[in-house]
């Protein structure tokens, strides 16, 4: 629900009543502990999209027109890699909404997608409209990210200029589980970070003019459909395997637990545009990641704790995930935050 209420933000600074487009959409925003169906919150972003001739729903010093999407897509798909095609949303973004930069940054092995107000959003810090313009555009960037490289691209950490949202759990469902808030100072500018492995930049743009008809059905909202970290079939397996660590599970045995076959499984995983290996992957790269920057525990301890037979294994996985060593990492990133902390 907390996403909801972001979204209606701009509504609410407009003082335009909400209650018409919610029940018309069988939703209701009384029950802050409800959720909502995500099919219902696509249709609820186009449909406020319309209403208010404004993709950025109303959150920003100047509309974002309808439309602005679909040309956006369009930028981006003949860049030769994702590298080039986020260097045009960036420029094409800083023509339809000034209020937030957007950039890349590149630097041994790591890459970071950099969104950063340069106009102060709100002056409250906990403004849901102001968390929730981060929110919607990492998502949305994200999502087209992932979408024109045809594959999921995983975040290693997420740093919001922000305190914890009351909806922080959702964070490790929709980002990644390595999500860090660093509020900004009183009257000072935000900066969100998004790192990622750097070599994600040189996937080539395998969309083309026919895929894009078909994106854009449905489009700007239906980029909450894609490329989630929170659908059901994922989310079940991915809870399961979770469970059972140290202990790893195979096909056959999430089947067996689901009361489904091991080819149903296989195949609701493919429509979610998933796999039983992939999940099993992004799980053990989340939680290392997760538990290198916030714990103090050996790195075989970690690797125990995930499943490994022997620490090699791991530290080969770990290589593969993110182009070093779990002691570079851990390293790196302890003294990044450190260096967030001592700036905030």
């Amino acid at each position: 629900m907390g996403f909801v209420t972001g979204m209606l933000a701009g509504m609410a600074r407009r003082q335009i009543d909400p209650a018409p487009v919610l029940a018309a959409l069988g939703i209701d925003i009384a029950d802050t502990a409800s959720r909502i169906p995500i099919d219902r919150y696509a249709a609820l972003y186009n449909r406020l999209n319309r209403q208010l001739d404004d993709e950025g729903f109303a959150l920003f010093a100047q509309p974002m027109r309808v439309g602005s999407f679909e040309f956006l897509c369009r930028g981006c798909l003949s860049a030769p890699t994702l590298a080039e095609a986020l260097a045009r949303a960036s420029r094409f973004l800083h023509v339809v909404l000034p209020d937030l930069a957007v950039s890349v940054r590149r630097s041994h092995g790591h890459a970071e997608l950099v969104i950063a107000e340069t106009r102060r959003l709100s002056d409250d810090p906990d403004d849901p409209g102001r968390i929730f313009a981060f929110e919607w555009l990492l998502r949305l960037l994200h999502g087209l990210s992932c979408w024109l490289a045809g594959r999921g691209i995983g975040l290693d950490n997420v740093v919001f200029p922000y305190r914890k949202p009351a909806h922080f759990a959702d964070y490790a469902l929709i980002f990644t589980e390595d999500s860090r808030f660093a509020p900004t100072l009183p009257g000072g500018m935000g900066t969100l970070v998004a790192s990622f492995n750097a070599n994600l930049l040189d996937l080539p743009i395998r969309r083309d003019e026919a895929a894009l008809s078909t994106f854009l059905d449905g489009a700007p909202g239906k980029i909450t459909m894609l490329y989630r970290r929170d659908r059901e079939m994922v989310t079940r397996v991915r809870d399961l395997l979770r469970a059972t660590l140290p202990d790893t599970l195979s096909l056959d045995d999430i089947a067996d637990r689901l009361h489904l076959s091991p080819r149903t499984v296989h195949r609701r995983l493919e429509e979610e545009g998933s796999s039983f290996r992939g999940i099993k992957d992004a799980l053990r790269r989340d939680m290392a990641l997760a538990r290198l920057t916030k714990s103090k525990d050996s790195i075989a301890k970690v690797a125990a704790d995930l499943g490994y037979a022997d620490t090699s294994a791991f530290y080969r996985a770990f290589v593969e995930w993110t182009g070093m060593a779990p002691v570079h990492y851990r390293r790196q990133w302890v003294g990044k935050y450190a260096e967030t902390n001592r700036g905030h």
